[in-house]
């Protein structure tokens, strides 16, 4: 199995980071161009749940909609989840990402992307598109917080 991660730190608590990856409202609202919508579609957040991702305009191109399977949930830590349907199944298979707020300080923390995959043909691309959206995505979490949704 092949991997890739990244990681960036953000000027918000692990426990803040958590909450706002984990409420598909705030999620939603933090930027509607690279995530239209979120959603539980099966369970709350718990091991088996299925999540919905609608990518917004400026991922769409990339992808527009991935249903994701948490497989593990590490309270207050981490999500790790396999990619079941959407654009990312027909490039990816498997395609397993963990989210994971690691606390610096009080007031910081490491927001880390870590991927496992392997590609359905050898002319499909690694998944860098996919961590820098993330990545990207996730760094907005402090400048929101820090301006109060």
């Amino acid at each position: 199995m092949r991997g890739m991660k990244g990681e960036i730190l953000l000027n918000i608590s692990a426990e803040k980071a958590w909450e706002m990856y984990r409420d598909n409202d705030t999620i939603s609202r933090i930027n509607p161009q690279m995530l239209a919508k979120a959603e539980y579609i099966k369970g709350k957040g718990e091991p088996g749940s299925l999540r919905c991702f609608q990518l917004g305009p400026a991922l769409s191109k990339y992808v527009k909609q991935s249903i994701e399977k948490i497989e593990k949930v590490e309270e207050g830590r981490s999500v790790t989840y396999q990619v079941t349907d959407g654009d990312l199944k027909k490039m990816y298979n498997p395609y397993r990402v963990t989210f994971s707020f690691i606390p610096v300080s009080n007031e910081q923390c490491v927001a880390q992307w870590k991927a496992e995959y392997e590609l359905i043909a050898s002319t499909i691309p690694t998944p860098e598109k996919a961590r820098d959206a993330a990545l990207s995505f996730l760094k907005l979490f402090g400048k929101i917080e820090n301006h109060a949704m």
